[in-house]
C-alpha cells in the first residue's frame, strides 16, 4: 500500500469519527462502528471512552464493563486506553444469515453513578463464499422434438455472502446446440436458463456434457461448477405449466396443523400418459419446510404438518415441480412463498440489569434502585411492551431511559422507621390483543440512617428512696429507646454534671442505665435531689435525649429525742403544797426527724411511784392528788421515759427531783429552775379526736403538695440539674392539747443557685396558757414562742 492509499484510510476513518460524533451529537444517543468479518483478535473498531465523552482513567473506578444481548464476546474493551477491538473471529453468514444488515448490540455500563450506553458494531460482509450448487451433477432430458427457442431451468447456485458479493453470474462451455440466459424473477434473483439454439437429434447426438460455472462479483471473483448432462428423448416434447410462476400465501403463525396452505395446478398440452402429472417438492429442500409443509402429489394440496412459529422463520420460499408421467417426463417449476403473520404468543421478558440496595432511608427522589431490561419477541403492536410497578403508593417510580430499560428511582422521601422494606412486583405488559404479562417480586431494603435521637417513655422520673442507704446501692433504672438500628440504635446513659458535680452522690451505669447512690443519704441534710440523665446513641454524628429525674429522700427513725430541759441531768423543782392536778413543770424534748418519726409521747419509768403524772404527749407533770405540808419533808424523784412513734421506737430519758417546801420559799427557789411552771391548767379531753384531726389535716396538706408538685413539673419546661438541700418545714403533733411542733429548715441551692445555707432550727410551740419557767427567774414570767409573718418563731414573754 503506498502513501496516497494510506493517506486516503486516514482520511476516510477520520471522516467516519466525524461522522459518528455528528450523529451522537445530534441526541441519537447510541454509537456506530463497522468492521469487516473474519476480522482477526485485536483488530481495533473504535476509540470508545472517547466517543462517550468518558475519560480512560474513569473506567476502573467506576465499574465499566460492556455486554452483547445475543452475541457471544466478539467484541472487549481495554480499559486501559479505552479501545474498543475484536475479541474473536466474526463470521457474519453464522450472525445473520441474509440479512442484509448485520449488527451487534453492545451496552456499557459504568457505575458511580450509574449510567448506559449502547453502541452498534456493524459486521461488514467480505467476499469469503463461493457460489455452490446442491450437487455436482444435474440431469436435463430434452426431447428431440423440443423446439427451437425452448428454455430449460436450471438449479441457482447460492452464495453465502450478500451484496455485490452475492451476485451471481452464469456460463456454460462452448457448443452448438444450446445458450444461457438469465432472468429476473420475482424475488429480484438471477435464475439461469438452458436456451437450445439448434434442433436436437436424438440419433446424431444422444447425451451432450456441459459445464454450468457460477461467478459472484466479488473481489477477488468466486466461481462454483456443476455438471450438465443433458439426455435427448424422443416424443413428449412438451412440459406441464402453472397457472403461476410464484404463489404467495399468508398464514397466522398460529394456525393448527391440517391446514390448508395453497392448491398448486399445473397443465400439460401433451395427451395420455404424457399428460399425467404427479407434484412435489423441488429438491433441494431445507429441511424446515420438510418438517413444517406437505404436498399431496396427485392433488397439489400444500397442508401444514407442523407448527408455524414467526419469531424462528417469517417467510418460506419453496420450490415446487410438476412432472408428467411420460416415456420422457417433462417437468414445470413454480415458487411457493408463504407469509408467516406475527401472534400474540410471546409474553415480555424482564433482566434485571443493576440493583443497588440497601437503599438509604436519607436517598433523595430520583435514586437510581435497579436498572430493568424488557424485551418481546413477537413483532409490531405484540412487541410493545409497557412497564409498570405495584402496589401504586410506594416511594418509587418506573422511568423509561432507552428502548426498553426502564429505571426503579426513589419518588419520595423515605423513612425507615415507617417501613424498613418494600415488596414491589413489576408488570411488564405488551400491546396485543389480548396482551400478555409477566411479573416478577423485587424486595427493597431501606438502610438506616441515624434521624432518630434516643427518647424516654416520659419526660420526668419521681423517685423515692429510704435515707441510710447503702454505699453503691441500685435506687432506680432510667431506659430510653431508639427506633434506628445497630450503632445508630446503641444508647449510653451519662449525668449531667453542668451546674453541680454529681459524681460523689449519684452514679449511672452506662448501658443499662441504673441509677446508684455512691453513699448513704440523709434526710435531715438533704430531701430532694434534681438532677438530668442524657442518653447518647452512636451514630455519626451521634444524637442525644435527656430526662429529668427526681429523687425525694424518705425518712426513717435514725435520731433519738434529744431533752432540751432538764436534759439528762437531774433537775430540782421546788414546789409548795397543793391541790390534785396542779400542774408543776414540763419537760421540752426535740427530735430531729420528721412525721411519726418526730412524734414524742412521755411516760414515767416504771420504777417510779408517788402522786405524779406526766402529759403522754405535752410533756407536762401534774399532781395526781392534793399535796400538804406534812409531805414537805419527802424529796420526790422522777424518771420520765421519752419515746418517738418511729419503726423501731426511739427513746430518751430524764430525771427530775422534786422537794415540797413552803409558799414563800417555793417562790424564791423556783424563780432560779428554767423551763419549770407551776401554775395549774387544765387539760383538754377527748385528746385523741385532736390527734386523729391533725393527723389526717397534715396527710392531706402533704398528698395535696405532692399533687400540686407533679401538675407544676408536667405543665413546665425541663429544668436545669440542681440539687435542694434542707428547707421544706414539717408540721407535727407535739401535746395533747392541739400545740404543734414545726421543724423548720432553711432550703437551700446546692450548685451556685442564690441563698446561703442557714443551720437548722427546731423550736416547740407551747400553747399560751401553760405557765412556764422562763430564765429570768421570775415567777409568772412566761415567754410563748409565736410564729411572725416572715414564718420566724420568736419568743415572746407574758405577765
Amino acid at each position: 500500500m503506498d502513501i496516497w492509499q494510506q493517506g486516503f484510510m486516514v482520511r476516510r476513518q477520520l471522516l467516519q469519527l466525524v461522522l459518528l460524533h455528528t450523529a451522537w451529537e445530534m441526541g441519537s444517543g447510541q454509537l456506530h462502528y463497522s468492521v469487516p468479518e473474519e476480522s482477526q483478535h485485536g483488530t481495533f473498531v473504535g476509540r470508545i471512552a472517547q466517543d462517550l465523552g468518558l475519560e480512560v482513567s474513569e473506567l476502573v473506578p467506576r465499574l465499566f464493563r460492556m455486554e452483547s444481548e445475543d452475541h457471544g464476546n466478539h467484541f472487549e474493551v481495554n480499559v486501559q486506553n479505552g479501545i474498543l477491538f475484536v475479541n474473536s473471529r466474526i463470521d457474519r453468514e453464522t450472525l445473520c444469515a441474509k440479512s442484509s444488515v448485520c449488527t451487534i448490540h453492545l451496552e456499557m455500563i459504568v457505575d458511580k453513578p450509574l449510567r448506559i450506553f449502547h453502541a452498534e458494531v456493524e459486521i461488514k460482509d467480505i467476499n469469503d463464499n463461493a457460489p455452490i450448487f446442491t450437487v455436482n451433477q444435474l440431469n436435463l432430458f430434452v426431447s428431440e422434438s423440443t423446439a427451437y427457442g425452448s428454455r430449460f431451468s436450471l438449479e441457482s447456485a447460492s452464495d453465502a455472502d450478500i451484496g455485490k458479493n452475492a451476485l451471481i453470474a452464469y456460463r456454460i462451455n462452448p457448443n452448438e446446440y444450446f445458450v444461457l440466459d438469465t432472468q429476473n424473477k420475482h424475488d429480484k434473483t438471477m435464475s439461469p436458463e438452458l436456451v437450445l439454439k439448434k434442433t436436437l437429434d436424438r440419433e446424431d447426438i444422444s447425451l451432450h456434457h456441459l459445464l454450468l460455472t457460477a461467478t459472484d462479483g466479488g473481489q477477488p471473483e468466486l466461481t462454483g461448477t456443476v455438471q450438465l448432462v443433458i439426455t435427448v428423448l424422443d416424443v413428449n416434447d412438451n412440459r406441464p405449466l402453472f397457472n403461476h410462476s410464484v404463489y404467495e400465501v399468508s398464514l397466522p403463525e398460529s394456525s393448527a396443523n391440517g391446514t390448508l396452505v395453497v392448491t398448486l395446478e399445473a397443465t400439460d398440452l401433451d395427451e395420455g400418459i404424457n399428460k399425467d402429472i404427479f407434484y412435489g417438492f423441488k429438491p433441494p429442500l431445507p429441511s424446515n419446510v420438510h418438517k413444517t409443509f406437505a404436498i399431496d402429489q396427485n392433488t397439489g394440496e400444500v397442508r401444514l404438518k407442523g407448527k408455524l412459529d414467526f419469531e424462528e422463520v417469517n417467510l418460506y420460499e419453496i420450490q415446487i415441480q410438476a412432472i408428467d408421467k411420460g416415456h420422457a417426463p417433462m417437468e414445470g417449476n413454480c415458487k411457493l412463498l408463504v407469509e408467516v403473520l406475527d401472534v400474540n404468543d410471546n409474553r415480555p421478558e424482564m433482566s434485571l440489569k443493576s440493583l443497588s440496595v440497601p437503599v438509604p432511608e436519607d436517598s433523595p427522589p430520583g435514586t437510581v434502585v435497579a436498572l430493568i431490561s424488557i424485551s418481546d419477541r413477537d413483532a409490531g403492536a405484540n412487541g410493545q411492551v409497557s412497564c409498570s410497578v405495584w402496589p401504586p403508593r410506594l416511594p418509587f417510580k418506573l422511568q423509561s431511559t432507552f428502548k426498553n430499560y426502564y429505571s426503579l428511582v426513589v419518588a419520595e422521601p423515605l423513612d425507615r422507621e415507617q417501613e424498613a422494606e418494600y415488596k414491589l412486583v413489576v408488570t411488564a405488559q405488551d400491546h396485543g390483543a389480548p396482551s400478555l404479562s409477566t411479573t416478577s417480586s423485587l424486595v427493597v431494603p431501606i438502610g438506616d440512617v441515624n434521624d432518630n435521637a434516643p427518647a424516654f417513655a416520659q419526660p420526668s422520673y419521681t423517685v423515692f428512696v429510704k435515707e441510710n442507704n447503702p454505699p453503691g446501692a441500685h435506687i432506680f433504672t432510667v431506659s430510653a429507646s431508639d427506633p434506628d438500628v445497630g450503632e445508630n440504635a446503641l444508647v449510653s446513659y451519662w449525668l449531667d454534671e453542668k451546674l453541680w458535680p454529681l459524681s460523689s452522690s449519684i452514679s449511672v451505669h452506662s448501658e443499662s442505665g441504673k441509677l446508684y447512690a455512691l453513699q448513704p443519704l440523709d434526710y435531715e441534710e438533704l430531701k430532694l435531689l434534681e438532677f438530668q440523665v442524657r442518653a447518647k446513641d452512636a451514630g455519626l454524628p451521634s444524637l442525644c435525649g435527656n430526662v429529668t429525674v427526681q429523687i425525694f429522700v424518705v425518712d426513717e427513725n435514725d435520731n433519738v429525742p434529744a431533752v432540751t430541759v432538764p436534759g439528762e441531768e437531774a433537775a430540782t423543782l421546788l414546789v409548795v403544797p397543793m391541790t390534785a392536778g396542779h400542774v408543776v413543770g414540763k419537760i421540752r424534748a426535740l427530735d430531729a426527724d420528721s412525721g411519726y418519726n418526730a412524734w414524742l409521747r412521755y411516760e414515767l419509768h416504771e420504777g417510779t411511784s408517788g402522786p405524779w403524772h406526766v402529759g403522754l404527749y405535752s410533756g407536762e407533770i401534774s399532781t395526781t392528788r392534793a399535796l400538804d405540808e406534812a409531805e414537805s419533808s419527802n424529796s420526790h424523784s422522777l424518771l420520765v421515759l421519752v419515746k418517738d412513734h418511729g419503726q423501731p421506737a426511739l427513746s430518751a430519758t430524764a430525771t427530775l427531783s422534786i422537794s415540797l417546801v413552803a409558799s414563800a420559799q417555793a417562790i424564791q427557789a423556783d424563780a432560779h429552775l428554767p423551763g419549770m411552771g407551776g401554775s395549774p391548767k387544765p387539760l383538754v379531753d377527748n385528746i385523741n379526736i385532736y390527734l386523729i384531726v391533725a393527723i389526717c389535716s397534715v396527710s392531706s396538706l402533704f398528698l395535696l403538695a405532692i399533687i400540686l408538685y407533679v401538675a407544676l413539673r408536667c405543665h413546665c419546661q425541663p429544668k436545669e440539674a440542681v440539687m435542694y438541700g434542707p428547707g421544706t418545714a414539717t408540721l407535727v403533733c407535739a401535746s395533747e392539747v392541739g400545740s404543734w411542733s414545726y421543724s423548720q429548715r432553711h432550703s437551700r441551692i446546692l450548685g451556685g443557685l442564690a441563698g446561703e445555707s442557714s443551720a437548722k432550727n427546731d423550736l416547740m410551740v407551747f400553747t399560751p396558757n401553760i405557765p412556764v419557767f422562763a430564765e429570768t427567774g421570775e415567777v409568772g414570767n412566761m415567754k410563748e414562742l409565736v410564729q411572725d409573718s416572715s414564718g420566724q418563731v420568736s419568743l415572746q414573754s407574758s405577765f
